[in-house]
């Protein structure tokens, strides 16, 4: 009979129809290292194992402030909110400026694409509804009342398709992306860093003491906590010494990265604050100056071996009105621009399907359009990452053709 784990603060499992099905080496393994261990002994991954972080912008960020279009339109729609000097990637589009210390390294490197006119169907314009469907991953086709299997999100599915992957969310909650019958470990980024918990190490030490095979890993987990907890603090003391200034956000990347370092290597974030309906501009640039830091925190910690085998990709629900409002911000709007980063990708490149960003081109007459449906995006990305035929990327994403956007 299985032992139940003990509930430990900050590590939480993803609810299945059996809430106990974990295994047990996984969630003790995650209890142990915690979100700050950067190459523990129990988290060895197999050399060449690809590595993803799926980063969700929840809120619906401004897309058109990012990654900014050229020609007249734009300006006359944003007396206040236009980009004056944006910083030219190619012909049709330019990045802003508070990002390129931080993301325009990675382009010129091209290890960063964008992908504008990118999102889902859904038009209902809710955070929450849209967030949803991204999750999901299904089809949405409200024509046949046909009710989502709310059962599985899309990285569950595609955990279950992969052999050997250790996936894990760094979130507060459960992701719907990860809901299925695959255990996840669920962990709770801290602002702690490098810091052991002494009394639960001795809790977990008695609790196993008469398991000779767990007690051992127990033991073998708290030696290699402890280690890995000092040299992170020595790692984070020399590296704020006058670099990019602490944010919740960017510290909560180093971690991402200094864990990712090990086995996980299947893993989900999300970042909030992006619902800019009121003065949008000084909020936005905050924001997108922090976001810009911590990718660039978190390619840092992974290190350049295993970033070379990692990519991000950066998504949001929808994208905002192209036109400011009267407030100084912008509403909910549809099509958005992902963002894809890593050593492995083939950037330096604006991909998908694009059309020229005039007021005929609008959808509805106020946002952009969604051309590159995010299952489409990502069904392709998994194609040529984990080499899926169509079969498989069909049970991940039903009747989702994958698009060849040869992003890695």
């Amino acid at each position: 009979m299985e032992r139940a784990l003990p509930v430990i603060p900050g590590v939480h499992a993803a609810m299945t129809e059996n809430p106990f099905s974990l295994d047990r080496r996984t969630l003790l393994a995650a209890a142990l290292a915690g979100p700050m261990a950067p190459a523990a002994r129990l988290f060895a991954a197999p050399v060449g194992t690809p590595r993803l972080l799926v980063l969700f912008m929840r809120g619906a960020y401004d897309a058109a402030s990012v990654l900014v279009p050229t020609g007249p339109f734009y300006a006359q729609s944003r007396p206040r909110l236009a980009i004056a000097q944006p910083i030219p990637l190619d012909a049709d589009w330019g990045l802003n400026p508070v990002l390129a210390p931080t993301l325009l390294p990675f382009w010129k490197r091209r290890e960063l694409a964008f992908i504008p006119f990118a999102g889902t169907p859904d038009m209902s314009r809710s955070h929450f509804g849209t967030q949803d469907t991204v999750e999901y991953g299904q089809p949405l086709d409200p024509a046949l009342g046909r009710a989502r299997d709310t059962r599985t999100g899309f990285l569950n599915r595609l955990a279950a398709e992969l052999s050997g992957e250790s996936p894990m969310a760094f979130t507060n909650q459960m992701p719907l992306a990860f809901r299925g019958p695959v255990a996840v470990p669920n962990v709770v980024p801290s602002e702690k860093v490098g810091k052991t918990d002494a009394r639960r190490n001795a809790l977990l030490a008695r609790m196993y003491a008469g398991d000779k095979e767990l007690g051992n890993q127990v033991t073998q987990g708290i030696s290699t906590q402890q280690e890995v907890s000092e040299a992170l603090t020595k790692e984070m003391l020399m590296s704020g010494g006058g670099a990019i200034g602490a944010s919740v956000f960017e510290k909560m990347a180093r971690k991402i990265g200094a864990v990712m370092r090990g086995r996980p290597n299947l893993c989900f974030a999300d970042v909030g604050g992006w619902d800019t309906h009121v003065n949008q501009r000084g909020a936005l640039d905050y924001r997108l100056g922090v976001l810009g830091k911590g990718l660039a925190g978190f390619a840092e910690a992974l290190g350049p071996a295993e970033w070379e085998k990692t990519t991000v990709v950066v998504i949001s629900e929808f994208g905002r009105t192209f036109r400011e409002n009267g407030s100084g911000g912008t509403d909910h709007g549809h099509g958005t621009t992902f963002w894809v980063l890593g050593g492995n990708v083939r950037g330096g490149r604006i991909v998908g399907e694009q059309v020229q960003v005039v007021q005929a081109t609008l959808n509805q007459d106020r946002d952009f359009p969604v051309l590159n449906e995010v299952r489409g995006v990502f069904g392709g990305l998994f194609q040529q990452l984990y080499g899926l035929d169509k079969t498989r990327i069909d049970r991940i994403f039903p009747n989702a053709p994958p698009l060849k956007l040869g992003l890695v």
